[in-house]
């Protein structure tokens, strides 16, 4: 015996998306989809249940589900970039990502859906030219603070490994909360990287000669 038909009042509504930011709200519908059920649950589907859409409208904005992936993955990093003060340009330690933790407490899906990508890679390489390609602008802007904060140049061991410390404290906080303990994090990298623009500074003085011995 079939089950009678949900009463029209008791169906729940569908959310109504303003057709001139549903592209926005259609990919952030596909982050929060991915950061809580993994690659393999986002469907045009699921993303349009999540967007209270019809299925329709995701396949007329995407044609493809490769092509929804690429584009949220785009949308998510160049989010995470306005909002983390990764590169506020000032060239001051003091102002260097401040805006990490409340980008990740306020934005968790955003941040759970690319390392659900960064893990997916390892299972599916043709995801990796994508990540590549959009990392190099997260390498890129850790590049240029760092090089109006230091004097000299900034290769690239030393960009990845502060990029990667950030990495780790936005992963440890996502998991584990803690902001206050990030912050307190935050606050010695800021720390280091005064320091190590102080030396810089010295050495540049003595290599100009500008010693008391001279």
């Amino acid at each position: 015996m079939t089950e009678p038909a949900e009463p029209a009042a008791q169906r729940r509504p569908r959310k109504r998306v303003n057709y001139g930011t549903g592209r926005e709200a259609l990919l952030n519908a596909a982050v929060r989809v991915v950061a809580r059920g993994g690659l393999r649950k986002l469907t045009y589907r699921a993303v349009a249940e999540e967007a209270g859409v019809t299925h329709g409208l995701v396949v007329h904005h995407f044609g493809s589900r490769d092509a929804l992936i690429e584009e949220a993955l785009t949308h998510a990093i160049r989010s995470s970039l306005r909002s983390s003060a990764l590169e506020p340009g000032t060239g001051e330690a003091a102002d260097f990502s401040t805006g990490l933790t409340e980008m990740v407490e306020s934005g968790p899906d955003a941040q759970a859906f690319q390392y659900e990508l960064l893990l997916e890679s390892r299972r599916r390489p043709e995801l990796l030219p994508h990540l590549r390609a959009l990392y190099d602008e997260y390498f890129d802007a850790t590049r240029r603070e760092l090089s109006q904060m230091l004097p000299g140049p900034v290769d690239q061991g030393l960009s990845r490994m502060v990029f990667a410390t950030l990495e780790g404290l936005v992963l440890h906080q996502l998991v584990f909360g803690e902001r206050e303990v990030i912050e307190d994090a935050l606050d010695e990298l800021r720390s280091v990287l005064r320091l190590l623009a102080e030396r810089r500074d010295g050495d540049s003085a003595d290599g100009d000669g500008t010693s008391s011995d001279s």
